[in-house]
């Protein structure tokens, strides 16, 4: 196994492709993690934690949908989890930079 913090750095900051692109955010952090997690030191973990955090960011926006008709509060949820899915994989992408452990909070633990 490699240390390659830059392939780390791309696997969270590829995260961003769905506000770029609208799709990709998903796909491309997942091929990474599935390709590269016994090749480079720690993407196991990092790759974990990515797909940990957009499965849980897709079924909170999947609750705020039906939210946003009945009380209005969902439209709110979806730009909470907009401005997290634009934060946390820039944050992520700097601690992976300097060899520190990936934390996305609100993240279920799905992948374990």
């Amino acid at each position: 196994m490699r240390d390659d913090k830059s392939v780390l750095v791309i696997t969270h900051l590829s995260q961003l492709l769905d506000l770029v692109t609208g799709f990709g955010g998903f796909i491309v952090p997942l091929i990474l993690w599935l390709t590269q997690r016994e090749r480079v030191l720690a993407m196991d973990e990092h790759g974990k934690s990515i797909m940990n955090f957009q499965i849980s960011m897709f079924i909170y926006a999947l609750i705020c949908i039906p939210l946003t008709f009945l009380f209005g509060l969902g439209a709110l949820g979806l730009v909470v989890i907009g401005v997290l899915c634009f934060i946390f994989p820039i944050i992520n992408a700097v601690k992976a930079d300097k060899g520190e452990r990936p934390s996305y909070p609100f993240s279920i633990q799905i992948i374990k």
